[in-house]
């Protein structure tokens, strides 16, 4: 008697950009795939497909990971977050600013990868080593900016993000004046850096 044939499709849950998600996609698909085509999430980029170029980078789990080496079955039941998960409440990651601010961003195409990567570094130590953000983003190849700008705009968002955790709660009006030149700076930035994302 012949076991029966295995379906052409899967159906798996998971979470996606703190999102609860609920997928279905051809089994042989890899999360890169299944991110783009089936999810529509396009920020995540494709490279090589080799795992060399680091374009597809997202975080899986809270690490970083080339999805184009991951099969989209492996990821039932975990937490994927991609450049466009980044955004909280409307306001850009202090990443984004400092990578638009900066021309840490040019062309765009490699600027997904290092985003996250960068994340998951920041998200693990606090205040990195030059040598440390070195190490962390190796992975990510860039033909633009020759890394100078992006490991300065790593050091920019520490900096940025150590002046908004210091700002106290209680602050006057030049805070909230400041506050409100930050968000337009915020939102020049994003149309700047969408537009290259979006390439």
């Amino acid at each position: 008697m012949n076991p029966e044939p295995r379906p052409a499709t899967i159906t798996i849950s998971l979470t996606v950009n703190s999102e609860p998600t609920e997928v279905a996609f051809a089994r042989y698909k890899t999360l890169l795939e299944v991110l783009r085509e089936d999810l529509n999430l396009c920020g995540t980029k494709h490279g090589c497909e080799l795992g060399e170029c680091g374009a597809c980078a997202v975080l899986l789990d809270g690490q970083p990971v080339l999805s184009c080496l991951v099969l989209g079955v492996e990821c039932d039941g975990r937490e994927v977050l991609t450049v466009e998960g980044l955004v909280t409440d409307g306001r850009l990651h202090p990443l984004q600013e400092t990578f638009a601010d900066l021309g840490a961003a040019q062309c765009g195409y490699c600027t997904p990868g290092f985003l996250v990567t960068a994340k998951a570094l920041l998200d693990e130590h606090a205040d990195p080593t030059r040598d440390q953000i070195r190490e962390a983003l190796a992975g990510c190849l860039c033909r633009c900016t020759g890394y100078q700008q992006i490991f300065e705009a790593v050091e920019a968002a520490v900096e940025r993000s150590a002046k908004a955790f210091a700002l106290p709660e209680s602050a006057g009006s030049d805070a909230r004046s400041a506050k409100a030149s930050a968000e337009r700076e915020d939102a020049r930035s994003a149309k700047a850096l969408a537009e290259r994302e979006t390439r």
